[in-house]
């Protein structure tokens, strides 16, 4: 089928067995596959899955890549099965395609939406010339708890961050024109309140009120629809006991009738399937009914939807008119995509001879992977270091260590073009024979003799670079931890390297905040890197060696103790609220370490120094329609030039529900040289001052608000403003 499609003619040529095809995505069993992504994931072998394309039987495989595979499976579909209706060809394109940028929460510690759009343009244009349609991403949950493990697909801890990241990363897959060959359909997940499971325990239950649903988590949701995305894909978890698969508050009452949203949900992998283990449904069958009723449009994977929904259809359980309305929303966004009109787009195989992007995405992955690292500490300036006259040991597991580059979800990555941290600062350096490296331990298991090693290799010289963190397995879908910290055999390597007296440099390789232990605390500079993909050595050595100062800052607070979690700057205060001078007693505080952050949301430190002037507001106050300018001066008083990511930040002090301590509501990055200084203004009005009420409704009170243009979550001298009544 060619041409413009009648979404609703079609519909009535087709029978419910068709109907009902449209409604599965099965794993893509012909082409080349991503393994050990999910549990079982062929039920159908090669043959049967191209019958049921013939026969109209599904209208979507996912995880295959391959142009010239695809272009076959869509022959089929178009070709041979009676109606001609073209297949949706995903994958789950996290962080990069052949090209792996810095993991989502690193590219977030970057504060550039922007940067976040020019990656994920990148990889669609990759993903689709690879014979992929549809994304499942971006990551749009909001993530409080570190031991959590799918942090590292998250913006991190704030409401604000997230929809920004989430509206950039939307426009960056799908770019100004969903029907071009190089537009992916972006999918947003998991809907919803995912990154509030109990404890961070993958998978778990969801306890959460209302307000704070409305508030915290469905925000990113709304702002990337608004920024154009079509599919969403429901979360594992309930919420508040219904299961969010099956739940229509959220998929059909927020989703459809608040919202407006035009697209169609996708359940995670057998979500819908797995309503039986949740206690929702006593079989498949039930399953799958009170899925589709509840709205969901699409099953992945667990076949629900094939084997049950026409027996529903038969016995009154499901009608004919929601049957419709599933494949409906499915084929309209199909012919969005221009696939009735072109189904090969995407799916021609690429010409002979170089790939003609690669060098710049390299480019970008390299500088997408700088602006990704947040300097926690630079204590007597130790960075940046020399390239000549320097003696420099690089010590650690992630020394030469190529398997850990990428982070979690990295599953079409050209791991032939990663760029490990040796590599990249012997590239950078005047004799590449002046840097010494030693392992000194593995990730999760002593060497014999490694600590000797390693301490021998640090005396002899004059700075060390201590590559520690986590390994990738540590982060993603089921890695939830329980003490976020460095495994024992690197504590202690750490503990003998810098116990030397030679400076330290942590490179610390993560995909959450962690917890430093004392020793890590007293290194002389700390450098979060993250994951940071392809060009992770070569950006190292851009920052270390002072090419690039670094220009990040903390997506997510750094506790002082794992037992801290679930910790978030913007908490509200208490009736005791803690205070910062010691342990009092009565106050909401722990009994072994202050209840502040190690290193606070919005950190992050540069080559040079800034100095923040003083809060102006014109006019003093805000009229109930009108808007309030808040700006401050800020100054570069160092000696070399920098980016500096100045947030403003609101309090309302008085309130009928309980407010945070304070909320982020604006940021701009501004680049300065030595002695340059600007004036940096914001615009509020009443919208950024609302909240849900006690009774969930969308409200602003008059009254007395702080603000804050600061450097960090905890930094900065308020001044206050009165919202006036209409």
């Amino acid at each position: 089928m060619t041409g413009r499609v009648d979404v609703d003619a079609l519909l009535r040529r087709m029978t419910l067995e068709e109907k009902i095809g449209q409604l599965s995505v099965l794993a893509d069993s012909i082409r080349p596959f991503a393994f050990d992504v999910n549990p079982d994931s062929f039920q159908w072998g090669p043959e049967r899955t191209r019958e049921m394309i013939r026969a109209g039987q599904v209208g979507a495989l996912f995880n295959g890549v391959g142009a010239a595979e695809g272009r076959e499976l869509q022959r089929i579909a178009v070709e041979e099965s009676r109606l001609g209706i073209p297949l949706l060809l995903g994958a789950d394109v996290i962080h990069g395609m052949r090209t792996v940028f810095p993991i989502p929460l690193g590219e977030s510690a970057s504060f550039e939406p922007e940067l976040a759009e020019r990656t994920a343009r990148a990889a669609a244009i990759e993903a689709t010339r690879e014979g992929l349609h549809w994304t499942f991403a971006p990551v749009v949950d909001v993530a409080r708890d570190q031991r959590w493990g799918r942090v590292a697909e998250t913006s991190g801890e704030d409401t604000y961050l997230s929809c920004e990241f989430a509206r950039a990363r939307v426009r960056g897959f799908q770019g100004p024109d969903l029907t071009a060959d190089d537009s992916l359909l972006a999918t947003l997940k998991h809907f919803a309140a995912y990154g509030a499971v109990g404890a961070g325990l993958d998978y778990n239950a969801v306890d959460l009120a209302p307000q704070t649903l409305h508030e915290v988590h469905l925000p990113p949701f709304k702002a990337a629809i608004e920024a154009g995305a079509l599919t969403v894909m429901s979360s594992f978890n309930d919420i508040n006991g219904v299961p969010a698969t099956a739940n229509r508050e959220l998929l059909t009452g927020v989703l459809r009738d608040q919202w407006g949203f035009e697209g169609f949900v996708v359940s995670d992998y057998t979500s819908d399937f797995e309503l039986i283990a949740h206690g929702y449904a006593a079989d498949e069958r039930q399953a799958a009914e009170l899925s589709l009723n509840a709205g969901l449009d699409m099953s992945m994977q667990s076949g629900i939807f094939m084997d049950h929904l026409g027996a529903l259809v038969e016995q009154g359980r499901v009608g004919v008119a929601a049957i419709d309305a599933a494949a409906r929303r499915i084929l309209d966004v199909k012919a969005r995509m221009g696939l009735f009109e072109n189904p090969y787009r995407s799916l021609n195989p690429a010409p002979p001879g170089p790939t003609p992007y690669l060098a710049a995405h390299d480019a970008l992955a390299r500088e997408a992977a700088r602006r990704s690292v947040v300097m926690l500490k630079n204590q007597g300036e130790l960075l940046p270091l020399r390239k000549s006259g320097q003696r420099i040991a690089l010590i650690g597991p992630f020394a030469r260590d190529r398997e850990n580059l990428a982070g979690c979800w990295n599953i079409f990555g050209d791991a032939s073009r990663e760029i490990d941290l040796e590599t990249g600062l012997r590239a950078a350096l005047a004799d590449p024979q002046s840097l010494q490296v030693v392992e000194g331990c593995g990730i999760e298991e002593s060497l014999e003799g490694g600590i000797e090693a390693a301490v021998a290799a640090a005396r002899q010289a004059e700075a060390v670079l201590l590559a520690l963190g986590e390994p990738s397995v540590y982060s993603g879908e089921a890695q939830s931890r329980t003490q976020i910290v460095l495994p024992p055999a690197q504590q202690a390597l750490a503990e003998a390297v810098i116990a030397t007296g030679t400076p330290v440099v942590v490179l610390l390789r993560s995909g959450r905040a962690l917890a430093l232990s004392p020793a890590l605390q007293s290194a002389d500079a700390i450098l979060a890197t993250w994951f940071l993909g392809t060009q992770t050595g070569h950006a190292v050595a851009d920052l270390v060696f002072g090419d690039h100062s670094p220009s990040a800052r903390l997506p997510v607070s750094f506790p002082r103790d794992a037992g801290q979690q679930p910790y978030y700057y913007n908490h509200p205060s208490t009736g005791r609220p803690y205070t910062p001078e010691g342990l009092q007693a009565f106050r909401t505080r722990w009994r072994e370490v202050d209840h502040s952050a190690l290193y606070p949301f919005g950190h992050g430190l540069t080559y040079t120094r800034f100095d923040y002037g003083p809060v102006e507001l014109d006019p003093a106050g805000l009229a109930w329609d009108g808007q309030l300018t808040v700006r401050a001066r800020i100054a570069n008083v160092g000696t070399r030039s920098g980016e500096e990511v100045v947030q403003l930040y609101v309090r309302d002090r008085i309130a009928s529900r309980v407010r945070p301590i304070r909320e982020l509501k604006r940021f701009q990055k501004i680049a300065l040289a030595p002695g340059e200084g600007r004036v940096v203004e914001f615009t509020l009005d009443r919208s950024d001052l609302e909240f849900r009420s006690v009774d969930n409704r969308p409200i602003a009170e008059p009254g007395r608000f702080d603000v804050w243009i600061a450097p960090s979550a905890t930094a900065g001298i308020a001044v206050s403003f009165e919202l006036h009544p209409a």
